[in-house]
Protein backbone atom coordinates (compact mmCIF):
# COMPACT_ATOMS: atom_id res chain seq x y z
CA UNK A 1 0.00 0.00 0.00
CA UNK A 2 2.84 2.48 0.54
CA UNK A 3 4.35 1.71 -2.68
CA UNK A 4 0.96 2.26 -4.46
CA UNK A 5 0.49 5.86 -2.49
CA UNK A 6 4.10 6.88 -3.14
CA UNK A 7 3.73 5.74 -7.35
CA UNK A 8 0.29 7.60 -7.24
CA UNK A 9 1.98 11.09 -5.35
CA UNK A 10 4.46 10.91 -8.30
CA UNK A 11 2.30 11.04 -10.70
CA UNK A 12 0.00 13.92 -9.36
CA UNK A 13 3.28 15.36 -8.90
CA UNK A 14 4.30 14.89 -12.85
CA UNK A 15 1.14 16.30 -13.47
CA UNK A 16 1.43 19.42 -11.51
CA UNK A 17 4.68 20.27 -13.38
CA UNK A 18 3.14 18.84 -16.54
CA UNK A 19 0.12 21.91 -16.21
CA UNK A 20 3.00 24.08 -15.01
CA UNK A 21 5.23 23.48 -18.11
CA UNK A 22 1.94 24.28 -20.24
CA UNK A 23 0.92 27.70 -19.01
CA UNK A 24 4.09 28.32 -19.49
CA UNK A 25 3.68 28.14 -22.87
CA UNK A 26 0.62 29.58 -23.42
CA UNK A 27 2.53 32.72 -21.61
CA UNK A 28 5.06 32.56 -23.99
CA UNK A 29 2.78 32.14 -27.02
CA UNK A 30 0.19 34.91 -25.80
CA UNK A 31 2.85 37.84 -24.62
CA UNK A 32 4.76 39.47 -27.92
CA UNK A 33 8.74 39.33 -27.71
CA UNK A 34 8.76 43.42 -28.10
CA UNK A 35 6.02 45.99 -27.44
CA UNK A 36 5.94 49.81 -27.51
CA UNK A 37 5.87 52.96 -29.70
CA UNK A 38 9.71 52.31 -30.83
CA UNK A 39 8.70 48.68 -32.57
CA UNK A 40 9.41 48.51 -35.92
CA UNK A 41 7.79 46.46 -38.77
CA UNK A 42 9.98 43.32 -40.00
CA UNK A 43 13.66 44.81 -42.31
CA UNK A 44 13.08 48.10 -40.54
CA UNK A 45 15.15 49.87 -37.59
CA UNK A 46 13.61 51.28 -35.23
CA UNK A 47 14.86 54.81 -36.18
CA UNK A 48 13.54 54.24 -39.88
CA UNK A 49 9.98 53.08 -38.41
CA UNK A 50 9.92 56.61 -36.47
CA UNK A 51 11.03 58.67 -39.63
CA UNK A 52 8.12 56.47 -41.41
CA UNK A 53 5.98 57.53 -38.49
CA UNK A 54 6.81 61.62 -38.63
CA UNK A 55 8.63 60.87 -35.71
CA UNK A 56 12.33 63.13 -34.46
CA UNK A 57 15.04 61.26 -34.91
CA UNK A 58 17.56 62.74 -32.44
CA UNK A 59 20.22 61.35 -30.11
CA UNK A 60 18.50 59.40 -27.67
CA UNK A 61 21.53 59.96 -24.76
CA UNK A 62 23.85 57.94 -23.12
CA UNK A 63 22.26 54.89 -21.89
CA UNK A 64 21.31 54.94 -18.12
CA UNK A 65 23.42 53.92 -15.49
CA UNK A 66 23.21 50.15 -13.24
CA UNK A 67 20.69 50.85 -10.76
CA UNK A 68 21.88 51.03 -7.16
CA UNK A 69 20.27 49.73 -4.27
CA UNK A 70 19.70 52.23 -1.36
CA UNK A 71 19.98 50.99 1.90
CA UNK A 72 16.95 51.23 4.20
CA UNK A 73 16.93 53.79 7.31
CA UNK A 74 18.39 52.28 10.57
CA UNK A 75 15.27 50.82 12.72
CA UNK A 76 14.75 52.39 16.35
CA UNK A 77 14.91 50.75 19.53
CA UNK A 78 11.64 51.58 19.99
CA UNK A 79 8.51 52.16 18.00
CA UNK A 80 5.97 54.67 17.87
CA UNK A 81 2.15 54.39 18.20
CA UNK A 82 0.64 51.14 16.06
CA UNK A 83 4.10 50.73 14.73
CA UNK A 84 5.09 47.44 14.50
CA UNK A 85 7.26 45.99 17.02
CA UNK A 86 10.96 46.68 16.49
CA UNK A 87 13.67 43.81 16.79
CA UNK A 88 15.20 45.01 20.00
CA UNK A 89 11.09 45.59 21.23
CA UNK A 90 10.31 41.60 20.23
CA UNK A 91 13.64 41.10 22.40
CA UNK A 92 12.59 42.86 25.49
CA UNK A 93 8.95 41.43 25.33
CA UNK A 94 10.25 38.06 25.33
CA UNK A 95 13.15 38.40 28.42
CA UNK A 96 10.19 40.58 30.51
CA UNK A 97 7.07 38.16 29.90
CA UNK A 98 9.25 35.40 31.51
CA UNK A 99 10.54 36.88 34.34
CA UNK A 100 7.21 35.76 36.32
CA UNK A 101 8.28 33.31 39.36
CA UNK A 102 7.76 29.17 38.25
CA UNK A 103 9.14 30.02 34.74
CA UNK A 104 11.90 27.67 35.00
CA UNK A 105 9.66 24.88 35.86
CA UNK A 106 7.69 24.87 32.73
CA UNK A 107 9.25 23.11 29.60
CA UNK A 108 9.44 24.10 26.11
CA UNK A 109 9.12 21.51 23.19
CA UNK A 110 12.27 19.65 23.43
CA UNK A 111 11.88 19.25 27.35
CA UNK A 112 14.88 22.15 28.21
CA UNK A 113 13.42 24.75 30.87
CA UNK A 114 11.07 27.51 30.44
CA UNK A 115 8.00 27.29 28.21
CA UNK A 116 8.22 27.33 24.62
CA UNK A 117 7.94 30.96 22.49
CA UNK A 118 5.01 30.54 20.01
CA UNK A 119 4.52 34.61 19.22
CA UNK A 120 4.98 38.12 20.35
CA UNK A 121 2.36 40.66 18.89
CA UNK A 122 1.26 44.71 19.67
CA UNK A 123 -1.31 44.49 22.08
CA UNK A 124 -4.15 46.43 21.61
CA UNK A 125 -4.24 50.05 23.34
CA UNK A 126 -6.70 49.84 26.21
CA UNK A 127 -10.54 51.29 26.61
CA UNK A 128 -10.11 54.74 26.71
CA UNK A 129 -6.29 55.08 25.53
CA UNK A 130 -5.16 57.90 23.23
CA UNK A 131 -3.22 57.96 20.71
CA UNK A 132 0.46 58.34 21.50
CA UNK A 133 0.41 56.31 25.07
CA UNK A 134 2.17 53.27 26.54
CA UNK A 135 2.98 50.69 23.46
CA UNK A 136 2.54 46.67 24.81
CA UNK A 137 3.33 43.56 23.70
CA UNK A 138 1.52 39.88 23.84
CA UNK A 139 3.50 37.45 24.26
CA UNK A 140 2.43 33.74 24.07
CA UNK A 141 4.08 30.50 25.06
CA UNK A 142 2.99 27.01 25.63
CA UNK A 143 4.24 25.55 28.98
CA UNK A 144 5.28 21.01 27.06
CA UNK A 145 5.05 20.30 31.32
CA UNK A 146 1.25 20.81 31.93
CA UNK A 147 0.22 21.69 28.33
CA UNK A 148 -0.92 25.46 28.86
CA UNK A 149 -0.93 28.33 26.55
CA UNK A 150 0.54 31.17 28.40
CA UNK A 151 -0.37 34.60 27.82
CA UNK A 152 1.51 37.69 29.43
CA UNK A 153 1.15 41.48 28.56
CA UNK A 154 4.14 43.42 28.80
CA UNK A 155 4.05 47.82 29.47
CA UNK A 156 7.28 48.37 26.65
CA UNK A 157 7.30 51.50 28.89
CA UNK A 158 7.21 50.36 32.43
CA UNK A 159 8.46 47.10 32.23
CA UNK A 160 6.17 45.24 34.40
CA UNK A 161 4.15 42.44 33.06
CA UNK A 162 0.18 44.00 33.20
CA UNK A 163 -1.77 40.32 32.75
CA UNK A 164 -0.89 36.91 32.46
CA UNK A 165 -2.92 34.08 32.09
CA UNK A 166 -3.11 30.12 31.26
CA UNK A 167 -5.56 28.07 29.30
CA UNK A 168 -5.62 24.08 28.53
CA UNK A 169 -7.60 22.97 25.37
CA UNK A 170 -6.27 26.09 23.39
CA UNK A 171 -4.02 25.45 20.53
CA UNK A 172 -2.70 28.18 18.23
CA UNK A 173 -0.90 27.46 15.61
CA UNK A 174 2.30 25.61 15.59
CA UNK A 175 6.13 27.85 15.55
CA UNK A 176 8.91 26.49 13.35
CA UNK A 177 11.09 25.30 16.14
CA UNK A 178 7.66 22.75 16.88
CA UNK A 179 7.62 22.08 13.26
CA UNK A 180 11.43 20.98 13.06
CA UNK A 181 11.05 19.22 16.57
CA UNK A 182 7.94 16.86 14.82
CA UNK A 183 10.47 16.34 11.87
CA UNK A 184 13.24 15.29 14.21
CA UNK A 185 11.13 12.72 15.74
CA UNK A 186 9.93 11.38 12.75
CA UNK A 187 13.33 10.69 11.39
CA UNK A 188 13.79 9.13 15.02
CA UNK A 189 10.77 6.80 14.50
CA UNK A 190 10.64 3.47 13.11
CA UNK A 191 7.33 4.81 11.37
CA UNK A 192 10.12 7.27 9.27
CA UNK A 193 11.91 4.88 7.62
CA UNK A 194 9.34 5.29 4.85
CA UNK A 195 10.78 9.11 4.59
CA UNK A 196 14.19 8.26 4.37
CA UNK A 197 13.39 5.41 1.46
CA UNK A 198 11.80 8.17 -0.32
CA UNK A 199 14.32 10.86 0.33
CA UNK A 200 17.56 7.90 -0.70
CA UNK A 201 15.37 7.40 -4.46
CA UNK A 202 15.42 11.24 -5.01
CA UNK A 203 18.66 12.13 -4.32
CA UNK A 204 21.10 8.96 -3.80
CA UNK A 205 21.58 10.47 -0.07
CA UNK A 206 20.84 9.60 3.29
CA UNK A 207 18.56 11.39 5.41
CA UNK A 208 20.28 12.38 8.77
CA UNK A 209 19.07 15.71 9.13
CA UNK A 210 16.23 17.85 9.83
CA UNK A 211 18.05 20.66 7.96
CA UNK A 212 18.08 18.47 4.65
CA UNK A 213 14.17 18.69 4.22
CA UNK A 214 12.22 21.95 3.44
CA UNK A 215 9.02 21.44 5.67
CA UNK A 216 5.74 23.15 6.83
CA UNK A 217 2.86 22.02 8.60
CA UNK A 218 0.30 22.98 11.31
CA UNK A 219 -1.99 21.16 14.08
CA UNK A 220 -3.35 17.99 13.51
CA UNK A 221 -7.30 18.77 14.13
CA UNK A 222 -8.97 15.81 15.26
CA UNK A 223 -12.38 17.47 15.20
CA UNK A 224 -11.75 17.68 10.98
CA UNK A 225 -10.85 13.58 11.06
CA UNK A 226 -13.63 10.50 10.54
CA UNK A 227 -11.75 8.48 12.35
CA UNK A 228 -9.49 9.17 15.22
CA UNK A 229 -6.51 6.68 16.26
CA UNK A 230 -6.55 6.06 20.22
CA UNK A 231 -3.07 7.20 20.48
CA UNK A 232 -4.18 10.72 19.53
CA UNK A 233 -7.13 11.07 21.23
CA UNK A 234 -5.51 13.41 23.38
CA UNK A 235 -4.83 16.01 21.05
CA UNK A 236 -6.48 19.15 21.24
CA UNK A 237 -5.40 18.63 25.23
CA UNK A 238 -2.12 17.94 23.50
CA UNK A 239 -0.34 19.32 20.72
CA UNK A 240 -0.10 17.59 17.86
CA UNK A 241 1.34 18.07 14.45
CA UNK A 242 0.80 17.31 10.89
CA UNK A 243 3.92 18.34 8.07
CA UNK A 244 4.35 18.35 5.01
CA UNK A 245 7.86 18.01 3.66
CA UNK A 246 9.92 18.12 0.74
CA UNK A 247 13.39 17.39 -0.59
CA UNK A 248 15.48 20.77 -0.78
CA UNK A 249 14.52 21.91 -4.69
CA UNK A 250 13.24 18.83 -5.34
CA UNK A 251 10.46 16.15 -4.84
CA UNK A 252 7.77 15.99 -2.54
CA UNK A 253 7.96 13.12 0.22
CA UNK A 254 4.46 12.54 1.55
CA UNK A 255 4.36 13.15 5.25
CA UNK A 256 0.96 13.57 5.91
CA UNK A 257 -0.04 10.43 7.58
CA UNK A 258 2.16 10.62 10.28
CA UNK A 259 0.80 12.97 13.13
CA UNK A 260 3.17 13.57 15.64
CA UNK A 261 2.16 14.00 19.35
CA UNK A 262 4.55 16.93 20.57
CA UNK A 263 3.15 16.34 23.84
CA UNK A 264 3.87 12.54 24.29
CA UNK A 265 6.58 12.33 21.71
CA UNK A 266 5.17 9.85 19.66
CA UNK A 267 4.19 8.95 16.11
CA UNK A 268 1.00 7.65 14.62
CA UNK A 269 0.36 6.73 11.53
CA UNK A 270 -3.05 7.56 10.17
CA UNK A 271 -5.31 6.65 6.76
Amino acid sequence: MYEIVRRHLGKVVAGTAMAVTGTAIAVAVAVPGSAGADDAPPGRTAAQGSRAAGGSTGDPGPAPGPAALASAPPEGAKGIGTDPLTDDELKRAEALALTPPGAAAQRNVEGGRGPQHLATELADPLPGEQSGGPRRAEVRFYDYGRDELLTRTVNLDTGKVEHSGAQRGVQPSAHPEELRAALGLILANPLGKGVKEDYKDATGKELTSTDQLWFNGDLYRTYREAKVPAPLAKCGEHRCVRLVTKVLNGAWIDTRNLIVDLSARTVTRVG
